[in-house]
Formats: structure tokens, C-alpha cells, sequence
């Protein structure tokens, strides 16, 4: 049995909407918002590598270099204030977020 281009196309889709799911429901802790954009770029990334792969052309791989670039900045952005909201608030939970308004 050969792998086929709809084999990567679904689980891309199988992973986007299990991090959507996450996404909506679990809209409290923000540690698991930022895995399910995490994941949803992945889900992303597999299908740029995918039809670069079967299209025989390498721009779809050097695009998710920079989607990555992207999201590790992300990562790093998102985690700092998390950290720096934990240090204010004690706590990471979204609802209580809404004291930050200027």
C-alpha cells in the first residue's frame, strides 16, 4: 500500500480540526490555546510539504521554514507573557484577563 497525496490531506484536516475543537472548547487555559495554534500551523505545514512533495517542487518546503520561523517567535512571544501575566495574577486563566484594559 502506497501513501497518496489524500492520505497527508486528511490527516492535515484530522489535525486542524482536532486543534479547533481544542480552540473551542477549551477557552480558559491559555497554555492549551497556545498548543492548539501550535498544532493547527503544523496541520498547516504538512500539507504544504505534502503538495510540494507530490508536485515536485520545493517552494512549498521552503514556505513552511518561514511559517515555522514564525511560529517559534510566537511560542516564545506567548510564553513570556504568560509568564509575566502568572507573576501579576497568580494565575493563567483567560476569564480573569479583562482587568488589562487601559
Amino acid at each position: 500500500m502506497t501513501i497518496s497525496l489524500g492520505h497527508f490531506l486528511s490527516l492535515g484536516a484530522m489535525l486542524f480540526a482536532l486543534s479547533v475543537i481544542g480552540i473551542f472548547l477549551n477557552r480558559k487555559n491559555l497554555i492549551v490555546l497556545l498548543m492548539c495554534i501550535e498544532l493547527m500551523l503544523l496541520a498547516v505545514n504538512t500539507n504544504f510539504v505534502a503538495f510540494s512533495y507530490y508536485l515536485g517542487d520545493m517552494h512549498g518546503q521552503i514556505f513552511v521554514f518561514f511559517i515555522l520561523t514564525v511560529a517559534a517567535a510566537e511560542s516564545a512571544i506567548g510564553l513570556a507573557l504568560l509568564v509575566l501575566l502568572f507573576r501579576n495574577k497568580s494565575s493563567i486563566n483567560v476569564d480573569e484577563l479583562n482587568s488589562l484594559k487601559g
